[in-house]
């Protein structure tokens, strides 16, 4: 279990001593790498690739820290918000992981090359335990800068309910976090609470981080649901597969082959956030599919309906999911009047979409923001990569929304997120302004 640190220090510098224990995770990191380079091993080069992996998590480690670092101790600038407390959680528990691997290889002797051993099962779990904290640390710090203190949840609501909750914290003690959502989303303490903390924290260190927090919330949306959404799918349904990989789940579904709708759905290590749902086809082959900005729930039924989802697992009875399906609902994008006349003045609406100028908006894309028409972002990503046809961020997820306009007496300010917008209809219209003759 990972040492507890002292949630209240979070502006501390990190000390010689983070110096020295990110110093020694290096050198075992070098270790281990050393030890799964052994051609014997035959390790698959299909992700997560520990051969891989461990220099890329050095190579990371070594750029993040250095801005600290002086003439052998640690000088550098002043860390902000609990930027020291995440760095400090992270090189504790990598440097407990990197110990828990090579004890693998220590006791497991000749065992470690038999891919069937229990030893190799487990160093592929830890494979993916070193996967999820590098995934944890590139996200917490893009470009080798930190951002915890302005990531961006990809849901609204989980965005609103970690501000107020956590305010600009990117990692908060696991008991500090259960308090907070069992406020929104009751659970019992005792096995549930267990489960819970199994499936959240994604790097098993005691602790929940922002991204670990934004993983869970796309991963069993929505949000009104989530709880309800993670017991069905993650703690009773058979077909769910904790902690396996791509190859893992091929190697299972090769004894269904003679079962066709056979599947199983697995956390995705290559798309993080994102379901991989295999399955066994008419034809005995097995196929893998990441259905993306889908709540796996729908993917599932639609599946079923499709007859290539119905044995979990390979089992004969397939849970009916039709009580997680209930009408789409639609958040509410709210524009005050003076917001509208600005579009109305500059010959458009608040509600028309920017691309096609034809359908009104009814798509919002996450975590952007930015306002679409469905079928103009359909179109947009049959044409280019996975982005925002404006801002060209990287879509995490859509949401369907209704534009509705605030009447005076109920004037509110319009979604942050739409100010880039409302800008451009001021910039336009300044532009009109200049044009015209002067009176």
């Amino acid at each position: 279990m990972a040492t507890s640190i002292s949630e209240d220090n979070v502006c501390q510098r990190p000390t010689n001593g983070d110096h020295k224990l990110v110093n020694k995770t290096l050198r075992r990191l070098e270790k281990l790498y050393e030890s799964c380079a052994d051609p014997r091993l035959g390790l698959r080069s299909s992700p997560p690739y520990l051969p891989e992996l461990l220099p890329d998590t050095a190579s990371v480690l070594r750029r993040v820290w250095e801005p600290y670092r002086g003439l052998g101790v640690l000088t550098g600038r002043a860390p902000a918000a609990d930027e020291a407390m995440f760095l400090r959680v992270h090189a504790r528990n990598l440097l407990d992981k990197t110990n828990r691997a090579l004890l693998l290889f220590k006791d497991g002797k000749e065992n470690m090359f038999e891919e069937t051993s229990g030893y190799r099962r487990n160093l592929t779990k830890m494979s993916l335990l070193f996967s999820h904290m590098l995934w944890e640390l590139k996200a917490v710090f893009p470009g080798d800068r930190y951002h915890g203190d302005t990531y961006k949840l990809t849901k609204a609501e989980a965005r609103e309910f970690w501000k107020l909750s956590f305010g600009n914290k990117c990692i908060v003690s696991w008991s500090n976090f259960a308090e907070k959502l069992r406020l929104v989303h009751p659970f019992e303490e005792g096995m549930e609470s267990v489960f819970l903390k199994f499936t959240i924290d994604l790097t098993c260190n005691d602790y929940v981080s922002i991204f670990e927090f934004d993983i869970f919330t796309r991963l069993f949306q929505p949000w009104g649901s989530l709880l309800r959404n993670w017991n069905q799918l993650a703690v009773t349904h058979p077909g769910y597969m904790a902690f396996i990989t791509y190859d893992q789940a091929v190697s299972r579904l090769e004894r269904y082959r003679h079962k066709p709708g056979s599947y199983i759905f697995r956390l995705s290590c290559t798309r993080m956030g994102q379901w991989a749902i295999g399955h066994v086809t008419g034809e005995g082959t097995i196929v893998q599919t990441i259905p993306e900005n889908t709540p796996l729930y729908l993917a599932l039924l639609r599946g079923h309906n499709q007859g290539c989802y119905l044995h979990p697992d390979g089992r004969d009875v397939n849970p009916d999911l039709n009580a997680l399906h209930k009408p789409e609902h639609k958040a509410k994008v709210k524009v005050t009047q003076e917001e509208n006349e600005l579009y109305r003045v500059a010959g458009t609406s608040f509600q028309m979409c920017k691309i096609c100028t034809a359908k009104d908006k009814d798509t919002r894309i996450e975590p952007c923001g930015h306002l679409v028409c469905r079928r103009c972002l359909n179109s947009w990503l049959k044409l280019a990569d996975h982005t925002c046809p404006y801002c060209r961020c990287d879509i995490e997820g859509t949401e369907p929304v209704h534009i509705e306009v605030c009447q005076p007496e109920h004037e509110e300010e319009g979604d942050e997120d739409d100010h880039e917008d409302i800008e451009l209809v001021v910039k336009q219209m300044a532009a009109l302004r200049k044009k015209a003759p002067e009176s």
